[in-house]
């Protein structure tokens, strides 16, 4: 990471900021500068912002300072494999607002101004803006926020399942019409799903109500939850609907 970091404010104030925690596996960092009033943005519901809405991305492309463009929300729950691993959370929101080199860590808001999500990457063949863009979504951003400013580092719970999206072949095989969900392929030793009593070739289809219908719904669904949180992770096995509660053990890093 950057060994000093300079923040230069719109006033033309300069600060020294203090890393106060970093995460790879979702591209997240806090930072911390001594300054006082100074203007709070206002939080939006990345859950309740829906495609084909209207959003503005701000950053400085270029050394092009408050740069502002416009878009829409072309696709929520993207997951294009840039962060590594798999325990790398990706639910990225999809939009065609213009982001280039300069834009990463800048704001996604809606149309009020409020943060939907922060700018994280583009798609491209070229290096440059090919109208595919992706941003963090704020409401996985300030699950992570809120423990590295409280304990230095995000304290992320983990299932413990190696998982697939389905497929006419996982569906046919397991002789199913489900054409949606996520099957568990494997348990890890010792992990939350193990003890649970999920099993391999369950077939996820909701947490905690909520449709599960992709990996990269289930990555930020668990990602919100907390270390010692009880969710309730609905499966079809064998062809009949099963509940589990599941109690979130911490990821070891």
């Amino acid at each position: 990471g950057a060994e000093e970091i300079e923040v230069a404010l719109y006033d033309n104030r300069s600060f020294t900021a203090k890393v106060i925690g970093t995460d790879k596996k979702t591209d997240l960092a806090i930072i911390k500068i001594d300054a006082a009033d100074l203007p709070v943005l206002e939080i939006g519901n990345s859950d309740a912002a829906e495609v084909g809405e209207r959003v503005l991305a701000v950053g400085n492309p270029f050394d092009l300072t408050s740069t502002v463009t416009a878009g829409i929300i072309s696709a929520k729950g993207r997951r294009i494999r840039i962060l590594g691993g798999e325990d790398a959370i990706e639910a990225f929101i999809q939009t065609d607002a213009a982001v280039n080199p300069g834009n990463s860590g800048g704001a996604l808001i809606d149309t009020e101004g409020r943060l939907l999500g922060i700018n994280t990457a583009i798609a491209t063949r070229t290096g440059a803006y090919q109208g595919y863009s992706f941003a963090i979504p704020v409401n996985l951003v300030t699950r992570i926020a809120d423990d590295m400013i409280e304990y230095g580092s995000y304290q992320r719970a983990y299932l413990g399942v190696t998982i697939a999206e389905m497929n006419s072949e996982e569906a046919e095989e397991l002789g199913t019409d489900l054409s949606q969900g996520v099957i568990i392929l494997k348990l890890t030793d010792g992990g939350s799903a193990q003890y649970a009593g999920l099993l391999p070739k369950d077939i996820i289809t909701r947490i905690d109500g909520k449709e599960i219908k992709a990996v990269p719904e289930l990555q930020e669904t668990v990602g919100r939850a907390k270390v010692g949180d009880q969710i309730l992770v609905t499966v079809i096995r064998r062809g009949k609907e099963v509940d589990v509660p599941v109690r979130l053990k911490a990821l070891d890093n």
